[in-house]
């Protein structure tokens, strides 16, 4: 039996419209809050704070099972590509709370 399982996302993200650090950081609080509330994703913004439009994010899920898990980090990648159809890249490591233990 299993203790779960965990996904790590980093999220790439390109804002091509923005101008400002003002105005990526509105889209990025948008995304955050999105992730955070509606999907239940841990999420911090990791590097490229202070470049108007680019941002690093990395997010983590976790799950019961690696079926629950996959469909959700699915979910999540839709979700990006849908909103940043020409500027994201998710990178996905997946792994058991057992093997972390290891």
């Amino acid at each position: 039996m299993s203790d779960g399982y965990v996904a790590v996302l980093v999220i790439h993200l390109h804002f091509p419209d923005a101008h400002s650090l003002k105005a990526k950081r509105s889209e990025l609080n948008s995304v955050k809050a999105h992730l955070r509330g509606r999907i239940g994703l841990s999420v911090a913004e990791v590097d490229h704070q202070d470049t108007w439009q680019r941002s690093t994010l990395t997010a983590a899920l976790a799950a019961r099972s690696i079926a629950i898990l996959e469909e959700t980090a699915d979910g999540v990648g839709r979700y990006l590509e849908s909103r940043f159809p020409d500027g994201v890249r998710v990178e996905r490591t997946v792994t058991s709370v057992e093997d972390l233990r290891r």
